[in-house]
């Protein structure tokens, strides 16, 4: 097989590799689409999870099913399917546990493109297909499929760490495209008010596109005094964290949290920074504002459910996608614009036409 890979520390290209071995109850997939992430810059071009060497990138696909192991029971050679970005092992004690992305150690369940091969390659391996695959629905763009395997999952997480309820005031930290989602995951729960933080014009636009109330720029001053003053000092009931100055972040989100309030993140920070909070900014330690941050859980069920959102009008990923690609050699220059992140990118898709 073909992949794109990271070479070592700051270097891609692409590279020639033996097609995966299949176990008992793994799939081998070919890419209908593929779309890069924020995720794969800190990889390659930060160090956060370390030097990778001849490793293939991706982590966000959909596919067709090219062969399956001899126990899978649910997916035959030619099934459209949705691929999680998070493929835990579900026998795991941790996923029985409830913490399925750890499952095998911290951060675990997240393989592609961190223990094995990723998913910018002419054919990737899932392992557990039954439990981490699922159908792709019928008429499905993969383009809008690939939003599936992160970023939807990733930013709806946020409002599930913070408990985002009815008639709550949230505030989104990082309007990327999964900030994006964890704001409309906000509108699907029932918030009421809901500041959008960013201050790109596309994702404003989009922002309120998906139901922002208020856009909150940091180029105005502090985040946090901006939303203390919009609330007259009240502050607000979750705060989703999406992005930010991870320095800072986590103290601003303190600030602008009211006395019981929760904070959720999906931020994928680089492991080398430090995460500050002033005590006072977090009541000395007794606020009762709790903090939560965890990678999105994988799994079918979840993808199913997510899926069906978009088939019944309730979500349009399509808003999310700034930029197409045709054809797998375009990875590199899809890539590079994750990378420099110009004014009117949200996310771009490559589609795989030319796979064999």
């Amino acid at each position: 097989m073909r992949g794109f890979a990271m070479l070592g520390p700051n270097e891609t290209g692409f590279i020639e590799k033996d097609d995966p071995k299949l176990g008992h109850r793994d799939a081998l997939v070919k890419p209908l689409a593929v779309a890069p992430c924020t995720s794969d810059i800190h990889t390659v071009y930060e160090n956060a999870i370390g030097p990778r060497h001849d490793m293939i990138l991706g982590h966000e696909a959909c596919g067709v099913i090219m062969a399956v192991g001899d126990e899978v029971k649910d997916f035959k050679v030619g099934d459209k399917v949705l691929v999680p970005a998070v493929t835990p092992d579900w026998s795991d004690l941790n996923s029985q546990a409830g913490y399925a992305s750890h499952s095998g150690g911290m951060l675990a369940g997240w393989k592609f493109s961190n223990f094995k091969d990723g998913v910018f390659a002419t054919r990737f391996h899932v392992n557990d297909a039954d439990g981490n695959l699922a159908h792709m629905p019928a008429g499905m763009d993969p383009g809008v499929a690939c939003m599936l395997s992160d970023m939807i999952p990733t930013g709806f997480h946020a409002d599930e760490m913070a408990h985002v309820e009815y008639g709550d005031t949230v505030a989104v930290i990082g309007i990327g495209p999964v900030g994006l989602m964890a704001l409309r995951g906000a509108v699907l729960h029932g918030a009421g008010r809901i500041f959008a933080i960013g201050s790109r014009p596309k994702t404003v636009e989009v922002a309120k596109q998906y139901g922002a109330t208020d856009i909150i720029d940091y180029h105005n001053g502090d985040i946090a005094d901006q939303i203390l003053k919009a609330t007259n000092d009240r502050g607000v009931d979750k705060v989703l964290i999406a992005g930010g100055d991870t320095e800072h972040t986590f103290d601003q989100a303190c600030r602008m949290t009211k006395p019981g309030g929760a904070i959720g993140n999906v931020a994928y920070l680089n492991g080398n920074d430090t995460i500050k909070i002033k005590a006072s900014d977090w009541g000395v330690g007794m606020s009762n504002i709790s903090i939560d941050g965890g990678l999105m859980p994988g799994g079918r069920l979840r993808m199913e459910k997510l899926a069906s959102l978009i088939t019944n009008g309730r979500l349009d990923p399509s808003l999310l996608i700034t930029h197409k690609f045709h054809g797998f050699e375009k990875i590199p220059e899809a890539l590079e614009l994750m990378h420099n992140k110009p004014a009117d990118l949200i996310k771009p898709v490559i589609y795989c036409d030319d796979i064999d």
